[in-house]
């Protein structure tokens, strides 16, 4: 069998399995954030927390509770690392410092998972499991929450009320992600990925010198890694190490946790507000997208272009040869689509225009699928855009599911668009203007300005990724991709959070001979154009200056 059929027929097997869960993965999670029932361990910890599971919220109150969570996520990760060297189990590492801890906190409370360190040379025992692993879990339990708020504003009418936080989030950890996550983890141990808490230990000798590793619960947060679309590796190969990711199955099915959530909330969307029509309709849309992205990124890599490529029969430079370019495509497609920035290769060895395609891949605002709940809020935000556009080319006020698409929520709906796009565009401006900053480049030229521009575009999506090329450990990277992650993940939800409060009081508008079918398939290639129209002239000039520079020299 040949390198391309292989990896054509992995991608038609992840299809397969993802449409075989949809209706079940779907329905199930719109039960669970509608169901007025609480589990009895959820009751306890609503005591323990002192919250009532069943006040309803405003979207002042819902946000304030998000950020309230979050902020002391930060601090208690935060902590964790800086008094690791007296804690028990850290294998001898010491305290993280200041700007690092601060970086590594930021980015795993804020679903990114960036990382800037060696994390088999770091972190020990505690700060990887009752530290990192749990922000695994509740960062994707905000996202669906905030996600899962923002369907209640269209499907409720006449209320500022958007449900109860704490409820989701509970739910959302204990109902879907841990049971999820638990038995993703059985498979990858039995795939043959570890999960142990052993020390470090010698595993042989090396041109005179000995190679040491240490084991850890690998397993079990490796799944929830791709589940809950975080990517922080507990190796710094990330799912490029056998440790971690061991066979061509493994590979596959890693990418299918990252996209099974994101894909499946459409269902769950559409059942909420009562027509799955249009669920089906945000589902093609994201399904084009990531369908077109891996079509491209397999036809650049498979493409041999040059000697050395020739040679290997493909783009196999920063590629593990047990998932060759196909299964490292798909990934690669997959992770930057989604925010889960986890690597079974590295992007810096794309072609150029393959690295390209990863990163306009997160410019696109992560949203076909995008993150668990992220994801969904993206594309119901580039709905209410395509509707505004639509409204426009007819002379006609635009609705989207009964709900009027006025000037505040217009206004709400473009502040969230803009927030990415000027953080990474600012951040990476400065940090090529600056005398410093660029030393850390690897490369020079067209492809060191894409390892600048790639790590900005990384953190202010909450992706996690990077490029590989560039030394991101210092001060100046450390507070600034912290910063833009902070920023990128919590300034959209604000706006998220407005516009389900404004949605959720209006009427809404009877359906007419003139209104917009957005349950159609002309509704969802018109999405589709907006997304793609709106990137490219966001991005096109730093494009044209790292990856199109590059592919075209």
């Amino acid at each position: 069998m040949g390198p391309v059929t292989a990896g054509v027929l992995q991608l038609l097997a992840l299809i397969g399995a993802l449409a075989l869960v949809h209706l079940p993965a779907g329905s199930y999670m719109a039960r669970v954030y509608s169901s007025p029932r609480h589990l009895r361990v959820e009751k306890w910890l609503y005591r323990g927390i002192g919250a009532d599971p069943d006040a309803e919220m405003t979207w002042p109150a819902y946000l304030r509770a998000v950020l309230a969570f979050s902020a002391v996520g930060v601090l208690l990760l935060y902590l964790l690392q800086r008094l690791q060297g007296v804690l028990p189990g850290s294998l001898g590492f010491s305290s993280v410092d200041p700007a690092q801890s601060f970086n590594t906190a930021v980015s795993f409370v804020t679903n990114t998972n960036w990382q800037s360190y060696y994390g088999e040379q770091t972190m020990g025992h505690v700060v990887q499991t009752a530290g990192l692993a749990v922000q695994n879990f509740v960062s994707a339990a905000v996202g669906m929450a905030v996600a899962v708020a923002l369907v209640r504003g269209f499907a409720r009418s006449r209320t500022g009320e958007l449900g109860n936080f704490w409820a989701d989030l509970v739910r959302g950890t204990l109902r879907i992600l841990v049971p999820v996550a638990a038995l993703a983890a059985v498979v990858l141990v039995a795939c043959g990925t570890i999960q142990n808490f052993s020390g470090i230990h010698e595993v042989g000798q090396f041109m005179g010198g000995s190679q040491q590793w240490n084991g850890g619960a690998v397993a079990s947060q490796e799944a929830i890694k791709e589940l809950g679309t975080n990517g922080g590796g507990y190796f710094n190969a990330n799912s490029a190490h056998p440790f971690e990711n061991p066979t061509p199955f493994s590979n596959l099915l890693e990418i299918f946790l990252i996209l099974v959530i994101p894909f499946s909330l459409t269902r769950t969307f559409g059942l909420m507000v009562g027509n799955v029509r249009q669920g089906y309709a945000i589902l093609a849309t994201m399904a084009t997208i990531w369908v077109g992205f891996v079509a491209l990124m397999m036809w650049t890599e498979f493409a041999h272009h040059g000697p050395a490529l020739q040679a290997a029969g493909a783009a196999m430079e920063g590629k593990e040869v047990r998932f060759g370019v196909g299964g490292s495509s798909l990934f690669a497609v997959s992770t930057t689509l989604t925010s889960t920035g986890a690597v079974d290769s590295f992007h810096s060895s794309f072609t150029g225009l393959g690295g390209g395609i990863a990163m306009l891949g997160m410019m696109l605002g992560e949203i076909a699928p995008g993150g668990t709940g992220s994801g969904l809020y993206g594309m119901l935000i580039m709905a209410v855009i395509a509707v505004f556009i639509a409204g426009l080319m007819v002379g006609r006020t635009p609705e989207y599911l009964g709900k009027k698409i006025g000037g505040r929520e217009m206004k709400l709906a473009a502040c969230y668009l803009l927030v990415t796009p000027a953080l990474v565009l600012v951040c990476t401006a400065a940090s090529m203007a600056l005398p410093t900053p660029p030393h850390s480049m690897l490369n020079s030229g067209a492809h060191g300005f894409s390892e600048i521009l790639y790590a900005f575009t990384s953190a202010a999506n909450n992706n996690g990724s990077a490029f590989a090329g560039l030394n991101a450990d210092t001060d100046w990277f450390n507070t600034m991709t912290g910063l833009a992650m902070l920023l990128g993940r919590f300034l959209p939800m604000v706006f998220v959070l407005a516009l389900a409060g404004s949605l959720a009081r209006q009427q809404p508008v009877p359906v007419t001979a003139g209104t917009l079918r957005t349950e159609k398939p002309l509704f969802a290639g018109l999405l589709v154009g907006a997304i793609l129209i709106i990137t490219g002239l966001t991005y096109f000039p730093a494009l044209a200056l790292g990856p199109l520079a590059e592919g075209l020299a």
